[in-house]
This record gives structure tokens, sequence and C-alpha cells, in this order.
């Protein structure tokens, strides 16, 4: 999620994930893999040296709508794209840092202004044609026209600005910045360099849109990625192969992806995911819910379940804050006095039982939350802020310094009164297709019972939801959760500048509503220009704290990353930042050749 010199929370989704687009002729595509390779400076990856061979199968819940990294947004098509492309420079997803990739330096000027990146010599695309600076400049060309309408744009845009690239030689190429830029080289993650010998006359036609449906023919295809299209099935499954020219190998210098392919199954269902996965026809699970995951675990034939911790998703209450218009029922205004008073907020979030919404909906496979930044993102947590427990008598203590009272209700029960002698009533919004949430927000409900309000969980189709929540403002409460898709605080800039259109209490103000918000907005834009991790850590903990003040957003629970593979899959680390269990696919193998053979 992104404002100005961000990228948004889509962007940073779209950021992990990378597939070079092509249309080309196969005869060519032939001629080329028989010719002997040029020198290539590929890049060793340490660990555990595998075996090649096999196919590896894995279930989506979902068909990929597109293979076009430039427009792709919905996670079946970025988990696909992943596997097919490649970056100038990569996040590890296990250690959260940079890492070479495409780019073999990445040098920055002592202004921070300018990085001049030296490509790796003798890389080719899955085609066999080479790579060079000509294509990063028409990849950065691509994703920074404004008629293209790709999410990634935003992220480009630094101090207003947009990145300038310019080529030195076939190998070189300097990136120019009109402000130094905090994020640093983790700006080139995700983004694909594509080839511009198959796509320029698409893009330059402006039917670049059209290009990457899953039915395109698999010789029309080039990448950069550890595999590449093979087949296509509608409704069933894409089947990719791996790439023969692929720029990276193991220490003992055999070149990666070690598996012959990797399958992609349609399911409509995390049940149908699971009874595949029980039944042997997908080798690895991700994305489990507890309740599933306790299934799995219980029965353990033949595979091995994994809890790798909090991830970066982060679930939320918050309350509606938004200058209405004057067409706004007086009943609204009068509930917006409340939400508007920090010591009503502050009293929800000491009344709210954290460890039972993990004990209850998680099955104990959570953390509970006091802010955005989750146990998962261990460089960016701020230490200092207070994980207050759950206290009653506190919330009691802040709705009377508020001005609240307490009255028996008709049904002999306690029943809270504002400051003119109304009951406090009101609803939570929450998604009906997401169980976790629905549980949270009737566990709420119960909580604030107890302070003597009545609240109505009112569960609705997503679509609906959010369009209540960005479009009409008719809500007063709402459950929801984000998932920053990199440790940066950049992922998430977005939700915390005032103007931003994810800053969901009030979003896409002109000025700032509040003066706390105008100081995040200034420690925001600051960090961002920070050149140092200090500075940058120093300032986004200072958000972090004014955010646990004046709590416009009530953190609940962040669920573990709860995976699964089979016993024969080797190299097998899942990860806490997604691609949960495909992060490192080049180096997943079977051992003794065991693995899926069938369709």
């Amino acid at each position: 999620m992104r404002s100005r010199n961000a990228s948004s929370q889509q962007c940073w989704m779209l950021l992990n994930l990378l597939l070079a687009l092509a249309v080309g002729l196969a005869p060519v595509v032939i001629a080329l893999a028989q010719q002997p390779a040029p020198h290539e400076d590929l890049l060793t990856l340490s660990g555990e040296a595998g075996r090649s061979g096999g196919r590896l199968v894995v279930s989506l819940r979902a068909e990929p709508k597109t293979l076009n990294p430039v427009l792709a947004t919905d996670a079946p098509s970025r988990e696909v794209i992943a596997t097919m492309r490649a970056d100038l420079v990569h996040i590890n997803r296990a250690t959260q840092l940079t890492e070479a990739a495409l780019a073999k330096s990445v040098k920055v000027s002592p202004d921070g202004l300018q990085y001049t990146v030296t490509l790796r010599q003798g890389l080719r695309f899955s085609d066999g044609q080479p790579l060079d600076a000509d294509d990063v400049l028409f990849t950065f060309r691509v994703y920074l026209d404004e008629s293209v309408h790709s999410p990634q744009r935003d992220l480009l845009i630094v101090g207003g600005k947009p990145i300038t690239v310019h080529k030195i030689d076939a190998q070189t190429l300097v990136f120019q910045f009109a402000t130094p830029y905090g994020v640093g080289e983790r700006v080139f993650d995700g983004l694909a360099i594509l080839p511009r010998h198959l796509l320029e006359k698409p893009y330059q036609d402006g039917k670049l849109a059209q290009i990457g449906t899953l039915s395109t023919p698999a010789n029309q295809w080039a990448g950069l990625g550890p595999f590449r299209l093979k087949e296509y099935v509608a409704g069933q499954r894409l089947i990719l192969e791996r790439n023969p020219y692929y720029w990276k190998t193991d220490t003992k210098g055999h070149r990666l992806p070690y598996l012959d392919e990797l399958v992609f199954l349609f399911v409509p269902s995390s049940d149908a995911q699971v009874l595949r996965f029980q039944s042997g026809e997908a080798d690895v699970i991700s994305g489990l819910g507890a309740e599933n995951f306790s299934v799995l675990s219980r029965q353990r034939r033949g595979y091995t379940m994994v809890d790798a911790g909090p991830g970066l998703e982060y679930n939320f209450l918050f309350f509606n804050l938004n200058d209405l218009d004057g067409k706004t029922a007086p009943e609204v205004a009068r509930k917006q006095k409340w939400f508007r008073e920090v010591k009503f907020r502050q009293a929800v979030s000491a009344a709210v039982d954290r460890e039972a919404i993990v004990r209850l909906v998680y099955q104990g496979r959570g953390a509970a939350l006091w802010g955005p930044v989750t146990p998962g993102n261990r460089r960016w947590v701020d230490a200092k802020v207070v994980h207050q427990p759950r206290s009653l008598d506190k919330a009691r203590q802040l709705l009377r310094e508020a001005g609240f009272t307490w009255t028996s209700g008709a049904s002999g029960d306690s029943a809270l009164i504002d400051a003119e002698g109304r009951p406090v009533e009101f609803s939570i919004v929450t998604s009906s297709s997401n169980a976790d949430r629905t549980k949270m927000s009737t566990l709420i409900q119960d909580d604030l019972k107890q302070l003597g309000m009545r609240v109505q969980v009112v569960p609705l189709e997503f679509r609906s939801l959010i369009d209540r929540v960005m479009q009409t403002k008719e809500y007063d409460a709402c459950v929801l959760g984000l998932v920053s898709f990199d440790a940066d605080p950049n992922s998430d800039i977005n939700v915390w500048l005032s103007n931003g259109g994810t800053h969901l209490w009030n979003p896409s103000q002109t000025h700032p509503a509040t003066q706390w918000e105008g100081e995040i907005d200034r420690l925001m834009e600051e960090q961002l220009t920070a050149t140092s991790y200090e500075q940058r850590k120093k300032l986004y903990d200072r958000v972090q704290e004014i955010l646990a003040v004046f709590q416009p957003m009530i953190f609940l629970a962040s669920p573990d990353i709860l995976v699964g593979a089979k016993n024969t899959i080797g190299n097998f680390h899942p990860a806490v930042l997604e691609p949960y269990v495909l992060w490192n696919v080049e180096q997943l193998y079977l051992r003794n050749g065991a693995g899926n053979s069938g369709r």
C-alpha cells in the first residue's frame, strides 16, 4: 500500500511476483536451445545440494487470471508468476534481507541519488535470447508508462518525480532518484524484467494488456525464472517445466532448478486443498487455517506439518472517523462523537481479550497484537509498544473520564450511556467469507457487552464490505485484516499517510484531520528519505507509538503461517513472507526420485 512515493498494498503484493512474457517463434526457440552457451555469470546458491528430476504438485484455490506480471493482482496469478520471473535485486523471504539477483552489483552514490546497476553477463531468457541493458530500459519504460496502469508505478515515483534510467553499456545502467530513497535497493525486488524482443511491439501497439492469457501457446512465452510455461488445461491445471537457461547453480555447480515440472492444480476451496494433500495428489500445502492444520497434524501420513510462526498479517477493529457530509443521519453523527473520543477507543482496546482471540480463533497458533508490526517482522517491531493485558476496570475508568455512565437496562443488565443519556449501541461489519474475522467480531461483541455496550455483528459479502468502508462510508465499526508484503515499513505507507487510499478509518484526506495524523505523515515522509536503517527504525518506532496511543486501529492478532509438505520434499524451508513455501522453488527437490508422476 502506497501513496505518492510508495506502493499500495496491491503494489507490494505484486512486488513479490515476476514473469517475463514473450511472443516468439518455436523454430527460433529450438535453434537457440541447441547452440552452445556463451560465458554465463551464474549465481551460486548455498544450502543442501539436491537431485534432479520429478514433478512437484501444488494446489491453488482458483485459476490465475493472468500471467502478465505488469498487471496481475490476484493471489493465484501472483503465485504462479513468482516461479517464472526474476528481478534485479531480490528480497530473501527467509532472512528478509536483499541479495544479488540479475544485478551482479548495485553501487549507490554518496548522496543516495544514483544507483549504478551492473548485470550478470551471458544470461538468457527461457527462449534462449540474451538479456542485456535494453531489456531493463524497456521494462522500466513499461512500468512508468501511465497508460499501462501498472500498480508498480507508484513505487517508482520518488520525491514526486519518476525514477529515470540511463544505459551506460550493454551490462550497466544508472537509476537516478529525485531524492534519497530509504527503501534502498529493495525498490528493485518484484519488478519483473521483461523481454524487449517479444513485448516491444505489443507495447507500441497498445496491446500489452492483452498479453498474458493462460491459453497463450507455451512456445510464445519467455521468462527469467526457474520455470517456463508448458501446458494449460482450463479448469484443471497449469504445468510449468524446467527453464534450461536458468542462471543459478547449487554449490556443486549443477544448474537449477532441480525439478523437471511444477504443476498447479485448481481447486475450489481450502477444504478441497486439504483433501488433495491428504490423498497425495498435492505435494505441498500452505495458507492453512488452524482447524485444518490440526486435522492434518494428527494424521501425519508421510508428510510433515510446520508452524512457521506469525507472518505479516495484522487484524484489527476500527471505527468510522470519516468527515461525512451534511446529509449524514443524526444517528451516525451521534455515534461518531463517541468514536472520535480517544478514551472511548482506548477503553474498547482495554476491554478486548486478545489472548482469547488467539486461543479460540487460531487455536493458539497466532500472536496477540498491540500494533501493526507482527513478531514475524523482526527488524521493524517496536519493543517499546506496551502490551497492556486486558482490563475491564481500566476500560471503565477511561469511559468515566470520557463522560460515560451506566444505568440498568431493560433486561436488568448494566447499560452504558453517553453524556446525553443515550445508550451506546453500534454495529461491527466484517467479511462473511472470512470465518476467522467473523469469530473475532463475535468475541469482541461479548467483550464489549461486559462494558454495557450493545454491539451487533453484521457479516457482509467482501465486495459489499469494501464498498461500505471505502465508498459509501455507511458503517459504524469494522473488523478487517491487512498483509504486509515486505518487512519494510513502506509496504504499508498508504495505510498510515492521511491522504492514503487505504487509510481505512478516514481515507484520502485532503489535509490531516488530526494533529497526530499530521505527525504520522511527517514521520513516514521523513523515513522515506532517511538513508540508514537506524534512522528509519527510530522514525517508524515513533509511528507505532502514536498508533498505540490514539488507537485509530485496535490491533487484535496475527495468525501463524501454517504449511505442510510430503517427507519426500527436500529443501523445504517455509518463510513468513509470501510465497510461503515456493520462495526457494528452484532448490526444492524430490528425494530418491519420489513425487507425483501422474496427472
